[in-house]
């Protein structure tokens, strides 16, 4: 049985990167920063799928070198999920840099060094990008991290995959390590765990219980979590993705109003479709870290080209109506 390390198993993509890895018959070995909470992931993990003892721990962080070279023992495959994420915007930018391009350069070294076959990396659009508020985004669009308006956020990933690929282009050829990565949208989908603090998770469960009366206007590619996570694995063994980005989004762009609209019309009575000014956005950046955090987001449209990740993998991304009615169906009962 090929064997996986998946780092950052007790996040939102890794949760699901897990039971996917698992349902196609790999052994997992899940990396997380702090082993107490082996547990919750475990149960998450559980309601989807039977681990039947193909399902391990290790203790790794992103910034320190101890254990990696342990954690990659005997495994074929790496996941490389792990990254920080958080919409806020820190007052010192490298709190969120640091993690992204070191852990992924730490998993990268230590899987070459390991004898890894392949290393699939999550990265995300916002490295392609950019800070253009109209944008159509394909494999080789790029943000400009030394641009003004990008996000932390944003150039924390841009750097991080960056890095990445030159680790790749600079390999010497005799036994190169395979690099795929995967550029996912704002994620959506059903928690496994229980756990709502994502971002994505903690704003559907503010529209459902009405803490959330507007939204700031933006038409951007979305995600399925489960979406993801299908290709994340689909990617492993599929020597067509070798050395490639692959957009895991909807084929169009959809709003946050919309988001609002289609719960409101499936019985979420106190989710409000409401415009909310961008004027009043911007101000409130002013002041709020979060806030500030989404203004690369405020009147942006933003569409994407997936046809590449269409024919690789003979996908097709599942509705998006369905992915929000998933979502706010599994918060539901935690409310």
């Amino acid at each position: 049985m090929k064997k996986v390390l998946l780092t950052g198993i007790s996040g939102f993509v890794g949760q699901h990167c897990a039971v996917e890895l698992l349902e196609k018959g790999y052994a997992v070995r899940g990396s997380l920063r702090n082993l107490s909470k082996e547990q919750e992931v475990r149960e998450g993990i559980a309601k989807s799928i039977d681990a039947k003892g193909n399902l391990e721990f290790c203790e790794l962080d992103l910034l320190n070198d101890k254990g990696w070279d342990k954690a990659m023992e005997g495994c074929d495959y790496v996941l490389h999920v792990a990254s920080p994420f958080v919409i806020a915007e820190p007052k010192d930018e490298n709190e969120m840099i640091k993690p992204a391009v070191e852990g992924t350069l730490r998993a990268l070294k230590a899987a070459k060094k390991a004898g890894v076959k392949k290393l699939v990396l999550t990265s995300s659009t916002v490295a392609m990008a950019g800070d253009k508020k109209k944008n159509h985004l394909t494999q080789t669009s790029w943000t400009n991290p030394k641009m003004d308006k990008v996000s932390v956020y944003m150039k924390s990933k841009t750097l991080a995959e960056q890095a990445a690929w030159d680790f790749y282009k600079n390999e010497a050829s005799e036994n190169k390590m395979e690099l795929t990565v995967i550029n996912p949208g704002p994620i959506y989908g059903p928690t496994l765990t229980g756990n709502l603090s994502g971002a994505s998770m903690s704003m559907i469960k503010d529209i459902i219980t009405g803490k959330m009366p507007m939204l700031p206007n933006s038409h951007y590619v979305m995600s399925d979590v489960r979406d993801i996570a299908k290709i994340h694995v689909a990617a492993l063994e599929n020597t067509m993705s070798n050395g490639k980005r692959f957009i895991v989004t909807s084929e169009k762009p959809y709003s946050f109003v919309g988001i609002a609209s289609i719960l409101k019309e499936n019985g979420f009575k106190k989710a409000s479709p409401r415009k909310a000014p961008s004027f009043m956005v911007k101000f409130m950046s002013l002041f709020n870290s979060e806030m500030k955090g989404m203004l690369p987001f405020v009147d942006a449209e933003v569409s994407a080209d997936i046809s590449q990740t269409k024919e690789v993998f003979n996908w097709k991304p599942l509705s998006f109506e369905k992915t929000v009615l998933d979502t706010a169906n599994s918060i539901k009962p935690l409310l």
